[in-house]
């Protein structure tokens, strides 16, 4: 028998023998070679796989992990900074290499932008061999720029040998290089991404991108060489944030960025794409810009639509009903004629508009939806003429002053059907009293117009009169519709009376607008003046003969005397500008950037008095709870920026957002820093959720 000693001595035996064995065996790195490392990084060379086979094309990567707070750059490295170099001396059995480099971070630091990287990268490497199926031997020089508060230049000196023998995966390493793969901008193909416009816009880049899922936290890198450097993006969102608009400010000399060739690298998260592109003129047309034209013109013919329905239009509806009720048993002939040359005056006044834009923009002037309503003698204008308007209506002058205003308004001399250029008339003034309105998708469409060249601006104007003019076509389609009314008789009387007392009440609408800009003592100097006009022409139908011509030369010099009321009343711009809602804070752009900062969220409302869509939205969302809870209890700045009156620095903050009408609201907060967009017509549903979304 053996004794236990001896077992003992024998298995000690045996693992001296195997750990022998083992010993002798050569080191085999397999596919990853060893770790080097500095105090700032450390780095080492991975294959993805085992043995080099007889690939053409070996698949490596340099992994590279940062110390916590160090940072290393992009091949572009932004405002600062140096790409890492790669020189691969030494090496045995290698061609060359190409190497790739996956979406960058932005990094911001005192007004410097730096792109790169910090934790862990791996830049994906193709490795050529000179001869394929034998071994590569890997030997790469790194030089890094690592920084923090202070930048340390560092070198790394790697190795990495792949053996002969099957290119089977190398596991774990194969999934580290096939994971930071992904993340190399493509074309945008894969990951539903799109650049549809490059453009140069007033000492900025303006990029439009679209994406196939909405846009979560989008930034563009632009490498321009030496030619230019940007500035941190700002980025309006729209379409459900699957449609984005990025201006990137020009740092530094001002440069001419129309014909600069620029490489874009869009990046959101983990998907990312990349696309050459040449900067178009401001005005231009691209080729990826068909399809954002065809659907805002779709969007115009839309909006231009429901400017019909919206309840800022009294006038309008007021003119239409006794357009078309003057119709009633006329022959489908005229019916169509008529309806006809109201929908012309609706377009041909929307081409009056879309010049006045293009020539307005050409000047460097102010551009918008309805900024005409800014103007007080605009105001007075409007004002004069819906109270003639509602004279006629009241039977108070039956004489034309002039003949196309009237026939607009009333249906012509003494009560005939209106003349064609009459329906002209009305539809050029409902297209001139609907100015103030917004309805959805008008602002959308109005902004990529105003922010583009004279061809859009014309294009999307035309939509949006054809739009407006719909209802009008219909009829002249149509026209039995209209002829199936009953023929004008004494209940018309009454409904021209109602309709005059609708235009008295727009005209005090308008004095109110006109109180806001000049003063309470001038809008009712200018309503005074209104009445005047009135009781002069009543006093006139009562006059005999020649007498009574002196009654309607008194109501013309009442009406003109008001025109001078502006001029001769009107406070200080400081003290007529409208004064902000107790519960806002009246709007300073500088002042968001520090209230978000310091963790608050702000709700900006671009607002005027003659905005009747924006004082819709006041009534019925934000003055009401929940939202008028969270807005006004202490945890939201709500900031008010009345543009009743023409001011420059709200003017461009919406041009900054691409806007040029409003109402136009913004949700900013930590959460959402650069700001949400929120629809024309607010909801409450959409006010509490960017609200929590930029909390």
């Amino acid at each position: 028998m053996i004794s236990r000693s001896t077992l003992s001595s024998v298995a000690t035996g045996l693992l001296v023998l195997l750990a022998a064995l083992l010993s002798s065996i050569p080191p085999v790195h397999g596919a990853s070679g060893p770790w080097q490392a500095t105090e700032t990084v450390e780095g080492r060379l991975v294959a993805a796989v085992d043995g080099a086979g007889s690939l053409d094309s070996v698949p490596i990567g340099l992994h590279l992990k940062m110390k916590p707070g160090w940072k290393t750059y992009w091949r572009s490295p932004g405002d600062a900074g140096l790409p890492p170099q790669l020189a691969w001396d030494g090496s045995a059995n290698l061609a060359g290499t190409d190497m790739r480099w996956p979406a960058p971070h932005r990094f911001t630091l005192f007004g410097i932008e730096t792109f790169g990287y910090d934790g862990e990268v791996v830049f994906p490497i193709a490795a050529r061999p000179a001869e394929p199926g034998r071994p590569l031997d890997l030997r790469a020089s790194v030089d890094l720029l690592v920084c923090s508060d202070i930048c340390v230049p560092q070198r790394l000196d790697l190795t990495l040998a792949i053996p002969e023998g099957p290119a089977s995966s190398a596991g774990a390493d194969a999934n580290l290089i096939a994971r930071f793969a992904s993340r190399v901008p493509g074309d945008g193909a894969a990951s539903g991404l799109s650049i549809e416009s490059v453009r140069a816009a007033d000492k900025s880049l303006r990029v439009v991108a679209t994406a196939r899922e909405p846009f979560v936290d989008p930034d563009l890198f632009v490498e321009a060489g030496a030619a230019a450097a940007f500035g941190a993006p700002k980025i309006d969102f729209a379409d459900g944030d699957r449609r984005i608009t990025i201006t990137l400010p020009v740092t530094g000399e001002p440069v001419a960025l129309e014909g600069m060739p620029v490489t874009l690298t869009l990046v959101d998260g983990l998907r990312a794409m990349e696309r050459a592109a040449t900067v178009e003129a401001p005005g231009a047309i691209q080729a990826g810009d068909v399809g954002g034209l065809a659907a805002m013109l779709g969007f115009a013919l839309v909006g231009g639509l429901l400017l019909n329905l919206m309840p800022c239009v009294l006038p309008v509806l007021s003119l239409k009903l006794l357009s078309v009720v003057s119709h009633g048993g006329s022959a489908p002939r005229e019916i169509r004629a008529g309806f006809l040359a109201s929908a012309a005056g609706i377009l041909f006044s929307f081409l009056v508009l879309a010049g006045a834009a293009v020539a307005l923009k050409l000047t460097g002037s102010a551009v918008g939806w309805g900024i005409q309503f800014q103007q007080p003698l605009f105001l007075v204008f409007m004002v004069v003429l819906v109270t003639v308007f509602a004279a006629n209506l009241w039977g108070l002058f039956e004489i034309p002053l002039p003949r196309a205003i009237a026939d607009a308004a009333v249906g012509g001399h003494g009560g005939h059907a209106p003349t064609l250029r009459g329906h002209f008339a009305t539809g050029a003034l409902a297209t001139l009293l609907a100015t103030p309105c917004s309805a959805p998708f008008l602002g959308t469409a109005v902004g990529f117009a105003l922010a583009r060249g004279p061809l859009e601006i014309v294009a999307v104007f035309l939509a949006l009169g054809l739009g407006l003019a719909l209802p009008f076509l219909a009829v002249a389609a149509f026209p039995r519709l209209a002829a199936r009314l009953p023929r004008p008789g004494r209940w018309m009387i009454v409904l021209r009376r109602v309709l005059g007392a609708a235009l008295a009440l727009t005209g005090v609408w308008l004095l109110s607008v006109l109180a806001v800009q000049i003063g309470p003592a001038a809008a009712l100097a200018v309503g005074a003046l209104m009445v005047a006009v009135v009781l002069a022409l009543a006093v006139r139908r009562r006059l005999p003969g020649r007498i009574r011509f002196a009654g309607g030369v008194a109501a013309a010099l009442l009406a003109l005397a008001a025109f001078g009321m502006p001029t001769a009343l009107d406070r200080p711009a400081s003290q007529a500008a409208a004064a902000t809602d107790a519960e806002w804070v009246p709007f300073d752009r500088a002042a968001i950037a520090e209230q978000v900062a310091a963790g608050r969220t702000v709700f900006v409302d671009v607002t005027a008095s003659w905005c009747i869509t924006c004082q819709a939205n006041k009534r019925l969302v934000l003055a009401r709870d929940p939202v008028a809870g969270r807005l006004f209890g202490g945890a939201v700045v709500p900031m008010q920026a009345d543009w009743t009156r023409p001011d420059d620095g709200i003017a461009a903050y919406l041009a900054e957002h691409g806007r040029y009408g409003i109402p136009f609201n913004m949700v900013y907060g930590p959460g959402a820093p650069e700001g949400i967009a929120l629809p024309e017509l607010l909801t409450e549903a959409a006010v509490l959720a960017a609200l929590d979304r930029a909390g």
